[in-house]
């Protein structure tokens, strides 16, 4: 009877064994921290990655915390800017637990608390901002925004901000029309002074070309000939050659010169001699004019 209690008293006591050995051993991966507890308090060593040994029956426990950065995207949060705007924006936070031991003691849930966080941070952000800062730059919105988020959660939680990204902006209906009128009149602005831009710079080169031209008529002529050559090829019925003002000008030097040596070919009138006026005579006297023969 002594030596059947021995065995079941040996037998009780490697089952206790087995069961310590099976619940005291404990496996922590690489991307993973351990916080052991012992009675309830927190053992000031952190667990690293590896086989861990606790204490068994519920005298240790350990809690494992992951160490990986985690993504989380902020929802759709709808503020008034500072120029009186309504905006709904979205955001994606990047952060990392640091010091496991903050994250599991001094928050109950340190994902959730960094979600609230951020929303009200974005909130913030949106009506502390002007639409066209958070629109053009994002870049300078995202480090504000990450600051805000980093203050109360790398100290107090343990868990650091590591970057932060506005996802969307989205503009109500009407503002939309309004930058879209914006844009429309901005390109046609700058499509007038690029037109106006090109009809100066042709005036300019006309002008040059005309100066060019007129120290030479020749070469007037031949850009005429050049023209006409370049209309001829494309095959018309009709042919218009315009009459170049130039030779009108020519022609009526011309003529001008010619006239002044007409002018000069003529010699001079010859003065005749002045002869009485006939005036009326009456016929005895004219009889007694008449000489008369022997």
């Amino acid at each position: 009877m002594t030596t059947a209690l021995i065995v079941i008293v040996i037998l009780v006591l490697i089952v206790l064994l087995i069961v310590a050995i099976v619940t005291g051993v404990q496996v922590v991966q690489q991307y993973e921290r351990g916080i052991v507890f012992r009675f309830g308090r927190a053992r000031g060593r952190v667990r690293e990655p590896g086989l861990c040994f606790l204490l068994p029956f519920g005298i240790e426990r350990m809690r494992k915390v992951n160490m990986q950065i985690v993504t989380m995207g902020v929802p759709n949060q709808e503020g008034i800017t500072k120029d009186n705007v309504t905006l709904q924006v979205d955001a994606v936070v990047y952060f990392r637990v640091v010091d496991p031991v903050k994250a599991v003691v001094n928050v109950q849930n340190y994902m959730f608390a960094v979600s609230q966080v951020a929303q009200t941070s974005l909130r913030s952000v949106i009506g502390h901002s002007d639409m066209d800062e958070i629109l053009s730059a994002r870049e300078q919105v995202n480090n504000h925004l990450r600051e805000i988020i980093d203050a109360p959660t790398e100290g107090p939680w343990g868990v650091k901000i590591e970057r932060v990204e506005v996802k969307d902006v989205s503009l109500p209906e009407s503002m939309k029309r309004s930058m879209s009128r914006q844009a429309e009149a901005e390109r046609e602005r700058r499509a007038r002074v690029i037109i106006a831009d090109g009809e100066y710079q042709a005036s300019t080169r006309l002008a040059q070309a005309g100066r060019a031209l007129s120290a030479d008529p020749s070469a007037l002529q031949l850009r005429l000939l050049q023209t006409v050559v370049e209309v001829a090829a494309e095959k018309n019925s009709t042919l218009i050659v315009p009459f170049p003002v130039e030779l009108l000008r020519f022609l009526d030097a011309q003529s001008r010169v010619a006239a002044r040596a007409a002018e000069q070919a003529v010699p001079d009138e010859v003065s005749l001699p002045s002869q009485p006026t006939a005036a009326a005579i009456p016929v005895s006297e004219v009889a007694d004019r008449i000489p008369r023969r022997g």
